[in-house]
């Protein structure tokens, strides 16, 4: 992006953030009363924190997250497309936000809850453009099957691994810093360039109020479509030839979600209800503290995510097979240290 059309970018990126950072903020302050009435999380098997506390901070995330997308395109008209892309996922990111404010208040049991996410997930699957292809080499209709297992499974790994303070937030504003270079480097589409931005920008508003000892979580509400959002964001990045990158970026998530529950699988327990086995809520029983758990995590998604941006701007077999050895080896120094705890 050179000239004129690069200083409208940057321009409107930078306020996309900050608008999206103001508004997520100024939502949780304003909403937090009635949060702390009626929606307090009170401590379970799974929870790292001892008291009851205010849930469904994500409701300013996502409100933050589409407000700050509609400024970009009123105002800069950033992301403009005519595909419709842009209105389809937000669409059904508002539906995944209603079924986890649900589920938030009521909780609703395991099989319901997972076939209303598979239907939200697959009308946004059924809306791909048919040339979008991951893995070329499969049958059309089997990707699309895998597409819908996977984007099922994203949802709720972003919800599993949302089990301690600042957690969610050290991997989703690397996540998103990364598909923001992506866009840039013309490895993401506009559109879904602004909405990275957005979710970044809404993430750091929230994160003041989600730091140690946190005032608010996210909730399912904010958990389960800012998984649907950034499951979106890397298949568009796999879509467009990147599969590598887009593996590489969630590697530390879906390792850690993928091991655990393959374990939980083995050791046949019931893998729906709530625990504490995920290798980042090991490390905070065996001596890490919290702040010591995100700030590897945060530094290993950085180096994931500069992995990702290598494997796109060199292109070739032997940068993509760096990106995912060297990746794979962060990942797994980083899940061996939370299993061993503080010795």
């Amino acid at each position: 992006m050179n000239g004129g059309g690069g200083n409208m970018w940057l321009v409107g990126g930078a306020v996309t953030v900050i608008f999206a950072a103001a508004m997520s903020a100024l939502l949780i302050v304003a909403l937090y009363p009635w949060l702390a009435r009626y929606a307090l999380a009170k401590p379970n098997a799974r929870s790292s924190h001892r008291t009851p506390t205010p849930q469904g901070g994500g409701i300013a995330v996502i409100a933050a997250t589409l407000g700050a997308v509609g400024v970009a395109l009123a105002i800069f008209s950033l992301g403009a497309s005519s595909d419709l892309n842009l209105p389809k996922v937000v669409a059904a990111a508002l539906v995944m936000t209603c079924l986890g404010a649900f589920d938030d208040l009521r909780e609703l049991p395991a099989g319901p809850r997972l076939i209303l996410q598979a239907v939200v997930i697959a009308a946004v699957i059924y809306t791909l453009p048919d040339q979008l292809r991951v893995v070329p080499l499969l049958p059309w209709w089997l990707e699309r099957l895998l597409l819908l297992i996977g984007g099922l499974w994203f949802v709720n790994l972003v919800n599993f691994m949302d089990g301690i303070d600042w957690m969610t937030v050290a991997e989703v504003i690397p996540l998103t810093a990364t598909l923001a270079v992506l866009g840039i480097v013309d490895a993401l589409p506009s559109y879904g360039t602004v909405l990275a931005l957005a979710l970044g920008g809404a993430m750091i508003g929230f994160a003041y109020f989600n730091r140690p000892v946190a005032k608010v979580f996210l909730g399912d509400v904010g958990s389960l479509p800012i998984g649907l959002i950034i499951g979106w964001l890397l298949l568009l990045v796999a879509g467009g030839g990147h599969l590598v990158a887009a593996v590489v970026m969630p590697l530390y998530y879906l390792a850690d979600a993928t091991i655990t529950l393959f374990r939980r699988l083995i050791r046949r327990e019931p893998f729906w209800e709530a625990h504490r086995t995920h290798f980042y809520q090991r490390a905070t029983d065996r001596g890490f503290t919290t702040m010591a758990v995100v700030a590897r995590v945060f530094a290993v998604n950085i180096g994931l995510g500069t992995l990702a941006i290598i494997s796109v701007i060199v292109p070739g077999r032997p940068s993509e097979i760096a990106a995912l050895t060297i990746g794979a080896v962060l990942v797994a120094w980083l899940l061996t240290a939370f299993a061993r705890g503080r010795t």
